[in-house]
């Protein structure tokens, strides 16, 4: 037999060497993989793979519910992250926004998708109408709870003793379709002052009042605002009270600002009397059993039923003064969120009537109901003078 056609296992050689042993390797793993598939060792995902199942976009967008809130360094975006951090589970996520305003939040829970719930002032809607904005949409707007009142800031320099002397001065307002610009065009026509307006965003504000630019900035948001405590001002700037008198009184509250509010703006022992403003978390009244309609009954349910946890330390400090059952004037609730509060309320009845303790449950009792009832007292007693 001629060397080219001898069995390679006859042939010698470093070459032959290596290729026998590298058939014996070959042959003793497939030998060794073969028991082991006969005896059922490998992994059953080894032996028939299976695509791992990913989360779709309706299951993930089904619980989430967008709050249109307001500027990163408002209330409302403090108050909209508690909701967050308190809510947020497996079956719900809260989407907090920085929105441009009460007016333009009602305008994005109508029509911006994305944008289910939104934190406003409660006299924002009158302007939707004066717009004759969609008025069967505006109709359609309700409100979840009423929630805590606004205060109005104005600041401006010492020598600024009296708003009244405002008049033909360079006043900031925010921009156009913000709560504050809303609101301080009513209080300064309802006393009669007819300042030169300017529409600069918050912090562009406070920059052109510590330089003269400006002679006073408005701000309306819950006490404290962050901004305003952190204001440096070099002591040259104060804040100014707001008379409560004529149409003022009938359509804002009574309010109070104290040293321990802002410190580096007013002294100890001297108060300033302002006005302050309802806020509210308004939706659209989307029909029942739509999608939309099921992601706000489901942040209605979760709210209320956990509304104690927003009171806790921690949270922002006005929700101490929130009263879930309180009304809002002008407004009507969403069905869902009356539906919860009476049934709840006439569980609380039923307990009572059993002999059950009678205290109330905080979402309608405590500092927000107490102040609801004193508020309530006082109009009747001016309506009496």
């Amino acid at each position: 037999m001629s060397e080219r056609i001898r069995p390679l296992a006859a042939r010698s050689g470093p070459i032959a060497r290596r290729v026998r042993d590298a058939i014996v390797r070959i042959s003793a793993t497939a030998i060794l993989v073969s028991a082991t598939l006969a005896a059922g060792l490998l992994p059953v995902s080894a032996q028939n793979p299976t695509p791992r199942s990913t989360p779709n976009s309706a299951s993930i967008n089904a619980g989430t519910v967008g709050v249109i809130s307001g500027g990163a360094d408002g209330t409302y975006i403090r108050i909209a992250a508690d909701l967050a951090n308190v809510l947020d589970g497996e079956d719900l996520r809260i989407i907090p926004m920085i929105g441009r305003g009460s007016l333009q939040n009602l305008r994005d829970i109508m029509f911006l998708r994305g944008v289910d719930i939104g934190i406003v002032q409660m006299d924002a809607r009158a302007s939707l109408k004066a717009e004759n904005l969609h008025n069967a949409a505006a109709d359609r707007l309700r409100y979840i709870t009423r929630l805590y009142n606004e205060e109005v800031h104005i600041l401006a320099s010492q020598s600024i003793t009296d708003i009244r002397q405002l008049d033909g001065k360079k006043v900031n307002i925010d921009k156009d379709g913000s709560g504050t610009n809303l609101t301080a065009r009513l209080i300064f026509k309802a006393l009669g002052i007819n300042p030169e307006f300017t529409t600069h965003d918050q912090a562009s504000s406070y920059a052109q009042l510590r330089s003269g630019e400006i002679d006073a900035a408005v701000y309306v948001a819950g006490r404290p605002v962050r901004a305003i405590s952190e204001f440096q001002g070099d002591g040259r700037f104060h804040l100014l009270g707001i008379p409560f008198e004529g149409e003022l009184a009938e359509a804002y509250f009574p309010a109070r600002f104290e040293n321990s509010d802002y410190p580096s703006l007013i002294e100890p022992g001297q108060p300033v009397d302002t006005l302050a403003v309802g806020s509210i978390l308004a939706v659209f009244n989307w029909p029942e059993k739509t999608e939309r309609y099921k992601k706000v009954e489901r942040f209605v349910n979760a709210f209320f039923s956990r509304f104690e946890e927003f009171q806790q330390p921690g949270r922002h400090k006005k929700w101490q003064e929130v009263n879930l059952a309180a009304e809002v004037p002008g407004w009507e609730r969403l069905k869902v969120a009356q539906k919860w509060l009476d049934q709840h309320a006439a569980q609380t009845s039923r307990a009572a009537a059993a002999g059950a303790p009678s205290a109330e449950p905080r979402w309608m009792s405590g500092e927000a109901a107490q102040r609801e009832r004193m508020f309530n007292e006082f109009l009747t007693w001016q309506r009496q003078q």
